[in-house]
């Protein structure tokens, strides 16, 4: 499997290259950067830090259409849509870890799902998947009869608030019990509230230093209360996940797919 790398010089970036280089079956075989980056031409190895590859970087996916199969983006939603649309073009499957993305954006990557192989997922950790499965039994067990909240932290740099995987534990619950998560969030609490609701779902954001993700899902009562946490000490769970899906994806010809998928959760 030939592939692609979107922002290869960014944090992300680098560290799937480096997950790349580490796993078999899989080549990098395409780096991208920004237009105007000193960076062009510059081998994706020697910037990742993992010795020459011998891929040079380049501006644009079409200088290079012919020389990857799979597409991995961890960028962002503009550059994300365009690159699904480049994709279901030119018939190159495409892992996206990108999130923030709304509703139409969301709409346009299914309708790119139709002519390709999309994965999506906010959140590639096998670890925060498996805990996506847990909370589901979680809370059809404890129905309606305990409070819920999100807390997420994450570091300085990150820029849509609640995290994707925020939303997506959220989602998780939410459909568990029968609620629309669009109707019953709750983001953050300011002055003279009032006392909860019995099915709102609250979310606290904190972003400081250079966390990488602590998600904890809460679920309290009266004389007890359960924490589900996860914590992220490094990029690499989420490189090694989109380098998992990207050899699971190698016989899928179209269609969406993401982790539980892969992991076979479903």
């Amino acid at each position: 499997m030939r592939i692609a790398v979107m922002g290869a010089a960014g944090r992300m970036g680098k560290t799937l290259i480096e997950a790349i280089c580490q796993a078999e079956g899989v080549q990098l075989t395409v780096g991208t950067v920004l237009p105007d980056s000193s960076l062009i031409g510059a081998d994706a190895g020697e910037v990742a830090g993992v010795g020459r590859l011998g891929v040079p970087l380049v501006a644009t996916l079409g200088e290079v259409k012919d020389q990857f199969d799979l597409l991995i983006d961890f960028t962002s939603p503009e550059t994300t849509m365009e690159n699904l649309s480049f994709c279901a073009e030119h018939g190159k499957k495409i892992i996206v870890g990108t999130t923030g993305l709304d509703d139409e954006q969301k709409a346009h990557l299914a309708a790119c799902a139709e002519k390709t192989a999309v994965m999506f997922a906010p959140n590639m950790s096998v670890g925060v998947n498996v805990c996506f499965k847990i909370l589901d039994t979680i809370a059809r067990t404890l129905g309606d009869d305990y409070d819920i909240e999100i807390i997420e932290t994450h570091h300085r740099h990150k820029v849509d608030s609640p995290s994707g995987t925020a939303l997506r534990l959220g989602e998780v619950v939410a459909d568990a019990l029968g609620r629309d998560l669009k109707e019953c969030a709750v983001y953050g609490r300011e002055g003279q509230v009032g006392a909860r609701t019995r099915k709102e779902i609250g979310f606290e954001t904190i972003r400081a230093g250079d966390v990488v993700g602590d998600h904890t899902v809460l679920f309290a009562t009266e004389g007890e209360r359960i924490e589900i946490t996860h914590k992220a000490s490094s990029r690499m769970t989420f490189a090694k996940g989109a380098v998992r899906a990207a050899a699971w994806l190698a016989d899928k010809e179209a269609g969406q797919f993401d982790m539980q998928d892969v992991l076979s959760l479903r």
